[in-house]
């Protein structure tokens, strides 16, 4: 016979679990097969957030991602650039205001540790990881994103 002690250790365990694998990742037109092995090698369970930024709303399509990531598609050209220029959105430019604000919003929590996986171009992964690294305070050794960017120092 299970205890309500014993339940409520079980829920937590699963919390604990869940907190586990929780992700952001970033993505664009040029990464998307990177994107597509990577969710792949993910838990059923991983939670988190990936956003995709892509030139317009035609390149939008179907990724197979765990059912606890929200899958967010980024079109540039539905975009306008930096506030107030009338410029067009530039290349990963979306990525980088998408990822920062919810990085803003989400990794306040010491909590849940968040691993971060940035495939996108190097512009927005240079900008995501100024921003994780220096007004987040973020170790990058958290923080993978693709060798020939040389971004981060290991």
């Amino acid at each position: 016979m299970q205890t309500s002690i014993d339940t409520r250790i079980t829920r937590s365990e699963r919390r604990a679990a869940r907190r586990r694998s929780h992700h952001l990742v970033t993505a664009d037109e040029h990464s998307l097969l990177e994107l597509e092995t990577f969710l792949a090698t993910l838990p059923l369970c991983a939670s988190g957030r990936v956003f995709i930024e892509v030139a317009d709303a035609a390149q939008i399509s179907r990724i197979d991602a765990p059912a606890r990531m929200t899958v967010t598609w980024l079109a540039r050209g539905d975009r306008s650039g930096a506030p107030g220029t009338g410029r067009a959105c530039a290349a990963g430019q979306a990525l980088a205001r998408a990822a920062c604000a919810w990085a803003d919003e989400m990794l306040c929590d010491d909590e849940i540790e968040t691993h971060i996986t940035l495939l996108g171009g190097f512009l927005g992964t240079a900008d995501i990881i100024d921003h994780l690294t220096d007004a987040l305070g973020i170790d990058a050794s958290r923080i993978q994103a693709p060798e020939r960017f040389g971004l981060l120092s290991r």
